[in-house]
This record gives structure tokens, sequence and C-alpha cells, in this order.
């Protein structure tokens, strides 16, 4: 069903506060309510479930009168939570997200996605609030994450870069380590920052951090915090327990976007210690407004040597797990024990 919609005569001040910086709000509309919104200046044009397009067009109709301001993130949120009571049994088709590779803004203006899977990582991002990108090293998961963070930052899309990381190797109890609490997790966010020199510069990155711009939240201290208008950034996330995982992913808030990177192949937690990563995938697969974006072997861009190296661990891996079940078999069992 199309529904449509004509503001006459159109402020085009309000059409701007409606639609948001860069659409962002007639996004976020549609993801919610899972319509399609096209519009030509005043015109608006929705695409849905008859009942969806109804709802997103008396939407747009009480926000455009609201829109003498700016529409707060917090506004439209409540807004779109309003808008949904009632529509959880109709079907919701698939979020359509643009194939073509994305723009961003950063130092870097050559940056685009390489691979399919990349350009698939970077319109997941830009479409969800909440990205997962899983595989192994050097397919890019956490630079581009930082890109699209970067971006969004010099769009104003975002008040801040939050960054975090599991401290595996100090098993979370930071306070052992010397140093203030910068000092203390900055060995296991290096990657981070050295994405963030090379897109933004070293002397930008200083002042962000003296701005509060960008800021370091490690894992263990993030209960109980609810972050905002941001875009956060686990990485490493492989090695975060399920309890850990839930804590962090619930954190997120009002006009903030999250994106989760890890290597399931790399996991460093206790062999009775499930990942909080690969349990997430498994339980938020199917969860609207979440996507996952899986690399392989064919997406890594570093040296080639790189690829081959992740190849033949992936192939001795799958001869291990080939092996295990014919060396557990009773008849493997007392072969061994007869020799």
């Amino acid at each position: 069903m199309i529904v449509r919609h004509v503001f006459s005569p159109v402020d085009h001040r309000q059409l701007a506060h409606l639609c948001g910086p860069m659409g962002d709000h007639l996004r976020a509309i549609e993801v919610a309510l899972a319509v399609t919104i096209r519009h030509r200046m005043g015109s608006f044009r929705v695409e849905g479930v008859p009942e969806r397009a109804e709802r997103a067009i008396d939407l747009l109709v009480r926000l455009y009168a609201q829109a003498e301001r700016a529409i707060e993130d917090e506004a439209l949120q409540l807004a779109l939570v309003e808008a949904r009571q009632g529509l959880e049994a109709l079907p919701e088709p698939e979020l359509r997200v643009e194939q073509g590779p994305p723009i961003l803004r950063t130092r870097r203006s050559d940056l685009t996605g390489r691979t399919p899977n990349q350009v698939s990582y970077l319109n997941n991002i830009l479409a969800h609030d909440i990205s997962f990108g899983l595989g192994p090293a050097g397919t890019g998961k956490t630079f581009l994450a930082v890109a699209c963070a970067v971006d969004a930052l010099e769009r104003s899309a975002v008040q801040r870069i939050v960054l975090t990381r599991p401290a595996v190797e100090a098993g979370e109890r930071l306070g052992f380590l010397p140093g203030d609490l910068a000092q203390k997790v900055d060995p296991y966010l290096r990657p981070l920052y050295d994405a963030l020199y090379d897109l933004m510069g070293l002397e930008r990155v200083a002042k962000a951090f003296e701005k509060g711009l960008i800021e370091i939240a490690p894992l263990a201290f993030m209960r109980g915090r609810t972050l905002n208008h941001a875009f956060v950034i686990l990485d490493e996330a492989q090695n975060t327990t399920p309890e850990q995982m839930k804590m962090f992913l619930t954190r997120v808030g009002f006009g903030s976007k999250a994106v989760v990177t890890g290597d399931t192949s790399q996991i460093d937690l206790p062999h009775h210690q499930p990942s909080g990563l690969v349990e997430a995938a498994r339980i938020l697969k199917d969860v609207r407004g979440v996507a996952t974006t899986r690399f392989t072997v064919e997406d890594v861009v570093r040296h080639p040597l790189v690829a081959r190296i992740v190849e033949a661990y992936e192939a001795e891996e799958a001869h291990s797990k080939a092996v295990s079940p014919k060396l557990s078999s009773p008849k493997a069992r007392t072969h061994h024990g007869s020799s």
C-alpha cells in the first residue's frame, strides 16, 4: 500500500527538522515502523503494510507540527515507541539496505569497502542501531567501524565516540595495573587508536580526547551507564562473557549506534566459558534493528600472506574437528588402550 501526504504550505525549516540530519529521522521511522519513505520537498510517499504506512503518515504529521525547533532524539524515540503500539502482530518486511558503497567523511578521501562483505558491513552499520562484524584478522572489521564512527562525529550525528574492549589478559581487574584509567586500558585499545590516528590525524585525536569527544570506557566499568548520542565500538568481543555482552548491548541509548567486532576463532576465555559474541550473534540474528556481517578469508585486505595464514589455520581446525569424533569413538579408545 502507498499513502501520500503533502505539507502545504511547506516550511523549509520545519521540513529540515522533520527529516533530521542527513535524513536520520526518516530512516529511524522506516526502521521502527517497517515502511519505506520517499519525499520530494513537502510531498511524502510512504510504502508498506496499510496500517503501518498510515501510522507513519500520522507520525510525520505530528512531528512536523512540533518541528519549529530541532527534534531531539529522545522525543523522536518516544514518539516511535508510541507509534509502534499494537503493530507487533503485523508482518515486518526486511530492512531495505542500500547496496552501493557509502561515502564516509574522514581524512581518507578514498575510504570505501573493497570487498562485497565490506560494503555490506558499512551499509549495515549506517542502517542499523546495532551491528556485528565477525571474521578473521585483517578483514577491516575494526578499521571500518572506526571510520563510520568518525564519519558520524564529523556529521554531528553523534556527540562522542566511545571505545571499549574486554581486558581478558588482566582478568578485568584493572585496578591492579599501573597508571591511571586510560593508561591501564591503553594497551588493549591500541588497534582502535591506530585507526583513529589514520582517519583523523594525531593532533585532532588528541584534541578530541581533551574535549571528551572520544572516550575510553573499559567494559568492566560500563555497568549502570546509558550511552546516549554516542557511537560505541566494542572490539575483540569474542572475549566477552554472555553476561558482559548483554550488559554492553543494553547500554545503548537514544541517538546511539553500537558496533561489535570480533574473531570467534581467537577466543581467549577459559575453555568452560562460552563467548558472549557467539551467543549474541545466535540469539539476535532475527531481531529487527540488529545486523550481522560475517567476513571470510576472501575479505582479508592486509599482506597476502595473512590470508594464507588464516586459510592454513582454518584448514587445520577443520581437520581437527573431523579427527576428534573418530578418536572419541569406543573403537578408537579400545585400539588406543591396547597400543
